[in-house]
């Protein structure tokens, strides 16, 4: 069994795992969890069987275990402590009815093959036969500052949801300020390591495609249209005028009517 197939079946195995519990717990949330711990197995098993240099091979299973185990106990801590599961996955519930089941089903095994797409970037850089020491340096650097950019904005975040009387309004404190999704920002930017340090291999081109696939979902497809669509459902008119204020991605200064909401 080659290395991609065996992460085939192992994702879809576990998703089968994170389904049970949610058709037990009626928390979809779960999945998000099994999501971000089966992407850092992956990189972890392809660092351990790549081809590359050991110390190339190390930096690649570094950076998996470093940031999506973060993600990971960041995402569990969060469906620990909240008592209701996301709203994402109450409207996917409402609107799959009596076909939550397998509707479920369907897309916990979509999110199986996200792990196999999405963990290809570490299997091109644990097969690059010779390194840039230079771009490796700097593909670590652009990860840091990610990882950096969405530990910070995760803790905001959490910290304005903490407090009682922010209930029903918008969070506007640090990254938040000047974007209305700067977590996915980071994430986007994190992935932009793998192509860095890739340069000058066998996979050098194509390991660009993962910067821009991640940008094609987050904005169109997995992302910020779900986000938006429950922050409007939740917060209302404080929400669109943060729409109206604030950056949907990119950071930026917002306008000027951002300081009187």
């Amino acid at each position: 069994m080659t290395g991609v197939s065996l992460i085939s079946v192992s994702a879809c195995t576990a998703m089968l795992v994170a389904w049970v519990i949610e058709r037990k717990t009626s928390n979809a949330g779960i999945v998000d969890v099994f999501w971000a711990f089966g992407m850092m197995l992956a990189g972890a098993y392809y660092a351990y069987t790549g081809s590359a240099p050991g110390w190339l091979r190390m930096v690649v299973a570094a950076l998996a275990a470093g940031w999506f185990l973060r993600l990971g106990f960041h995402i569990l801590r969060r469906l620990i402590r909240e008592s209701e599961e996301d709203g994402r996955y109450q409207a996917m519930r409402a609107w799959l009815g009596n076909h939550a089941g397998i509707g479920f089903f369907a897309f916990f095994q979509l999110q199986a093959g996200f792990i196999v797409l999405l963990s290809l970037p570490f299997l091109a850089v644990a097969n690059t036969p010779e390194p840039s020491v230079v771009m490796v340096v700097a593909g670590i650097a652009v990860a840091i500052v990610a990882f950096l950019g969405e530990a910070t904005a995760d803790k905001q975040l959490e910290e304005f949801r903490a407090d009682p009387q922010n209930r029903g309004l918008t969070c506007r404190q640090g990254w938040w300020r000047y974007s209305r999704h700067p977590n996915y920002f980071f994430e986007w930017l994190h992935w932009f390591a793998y192509p860095i340090m890739g340069f000058g291999g066998p996979f050098g081109y194509w390991l660009w495609l993962a910067p821009l696939g991640m940008l094609a979902f987050l904005i169109f497809f997995t992302g910020i249209p779900f986000s938006e669509q429950q922050a409007l459902r939740s917060r209302g008119d404080d929400y669109r005028r943060y729409q109206e204020q604030t950056s949907a991605f990119f950071p930026w200064p917002p306008s000027i009517r951002h300081e009187n909401p």
